[in-house]
């Protein structure tokens, strides 16, 4: 640092990554600060009313100094400036947070060095990633009361697993149990998969899906709270989306191919991402799907985990939750780790829309852009067009098979006669319907 710039940072003062000390006494607590938020400079030798006192920085000072920083847990990274008279110790910001030092841990805040209380080191290692909520044995699980064998059999058969293993040991070896003294002690993975009602241990570990009337959210045309394990919770999730989406068809030779509004994959892969990576330490809230005309959004409690930025999105991975992402990995639900973003936006090109739109703060929201209020190949509405019974019924054999002809007409709507028929085929040839493919002899009809 030049002279220029200490006059400068005397006249602002001490601040958020700046700190004024008159000797080393102390020195510890500043540097864990530090290295526990985004680094910062101590400048010895200066008072707290910005004046400089002066200070003698000799090798074996800066061997004390040096000495308190490998002394913090884990050892801190600093290194030495010196301008007039004034000793300047560089702190980086630490690579393992949280460091603490012979008086525990300090954060800083502002321009003070603030000792952390216990709730606040637990909060500062959980948004560090430090304490994974999957991970952690949970006491309060009864094994023989509150586990689900069908559930462990299930899983066992989605994965592929033979195994002539007791459940207890079949569970420890998939790294979600350990046993203990007392028994076997479940992770808070395995409770969320195998227990009989997880939402007794985690309230909130159940997904709202709702379906709106028009592009705000305001009329409710169908709701439900999901619950039960993760697995059967996606399974749900996704045929609640189904029946409240629109479908379209085409005409491919001779068969009809249903057209979904949104392709299903993505959807899937969208909640799987909502259930997997959501944040169970985030208290009074869930996972939500909102279905409007024009959108989906799913939105679930917790941010980016810690190391990931927005440009990151389709190309970085951390999972919050590991042991959650693996048992879906285990059972197929995850065809590649750290790949549902790229899988997202590839599916939704695939099928003509635009790829999803992700936010972050603290709730991580996906929002799926629809093809609006038209869509290529959509089902006929009926309603627009003033048809009578019997080509109403026509219309929904072609809808189901692909194609009509006069034998089909009469099997369906017996006692008429071929001059109705052709008179209703015709009719429903003027209104754009159906189109005629052939001569009249093996002439049949397919939807325009």
């Amino acid at each position: 640092m030049k002279e220029e710039g200490l006059d400068f940072i005397l006249q602002e003062g001490e601040g958020y990554k700046i700190e004024f000390k008159e000797t080393a006494s102390g020195i510890d607590k500043d540097i864990v600060a530090f290295s526990n938020a985004e680094g910062g400079r101590i400048f010895i030798g200066i008072s707290d009313d910005k004046k400089i006192i002066g200070i003698n920085l000799t090798n074996r000072l800066k061997s004390e100094i040096q000495n308190i920083a490998r002394n913090c847990d884990p050892p801190a990274n600093i290194t030495f400036d010196k301008v007039r008279d004034t000793m300047i110790i560089n702190v980086k910001e630490g690579e393992d947070k949280p460091y603490k030092c012979g008086h525990g841990f300090y954060l800083r805040v502002g321009p003070n060095s603030q000792k952390l209380t216990r709730d606040e080191i637990l909060n500062f290692a959980i948004g560090e990633g430090k304490i994974k909520f999957d991970e952690q044995l949970n006491p309060k699980f009864d094994f023989k009361k509150d586990f689900d064998k069908t559930k462990l059999k299930k899983f066992l058969l989605r994965a592929g697993i033979k195994s002539g293993l007791s459940a207890e040991d079949v569970l420890v070896n998939l790294g979600i149990a350990q046993r203990q003294k007392g028994g076997i002690c479940l992770t808070n993975a395995g409770i969320l998969f195998f227990a009989k009602e997880p939402q007794r241990f985690f309230r909130d570990s159940y997904v709202t899906c709702a379906r709106f009337k028009g592009k705000d959210r305001v009329d409710v045309i169908d709701r439900k709270d999901i619950a039960g394990d993760l697995a059967a919770i996606v399974d749900e999730c996704e045929n609640f989306v189904k029946r409240n989406t629109r479908l379209a068809y085409s005409i491919e030779g001779f068969r009809r191919k249903e057209i979904p509004e949104y392709p299903m994959e993505a959807i899937r892969e969208g909640i799987l991402n909502a259930v997997m990576h959501r944040d169970y330490f985030f208290r009074g809230s869930n996972v939500f799907i909102y279905i409007y005309s024009d959108r989906i959004e799913m939105t679930n409690p917790g941010g980016l985990p810690k190391g990931l930025k927005k440009e990151d999105f389709g190309r970085k991975s951390v999972r919050r939750n590991p042991l959650i992402a693996d048992l879906f990995h285990r059972i197929g639900y995850v065809e590649k780790m750290g790949t549902g973003i790229r899988r997202m936006n590839e599916l939704m090109r695939k099928h003509g829309l635009k790829i999803p739109r992700c936010k972050s703060n603290a709730f991580f929201d996906i929002i799926f852009y629809g093809p609006g209020e038209k869509m290529l190949g959509e089902e006929i509405d009926l309603s627009k067009h003033d048809l009578n019974e019997r080509q109403r019924k026509a219309v929904e054999f072609l809808k189901k098979n692909g194609r009509i002809a006069l034998k089909d007409f009469k099997a369906i709507q017996p006692n008429l006669t071929e001059k109705t028929i052709y008179r209703d085929l015709k009719d429903l040839q003027d209104k754009g319907i159906v189109k005629a493919i052939g001569k009249k002899k093996g002439r049949y009809y397919v939807l325009a």
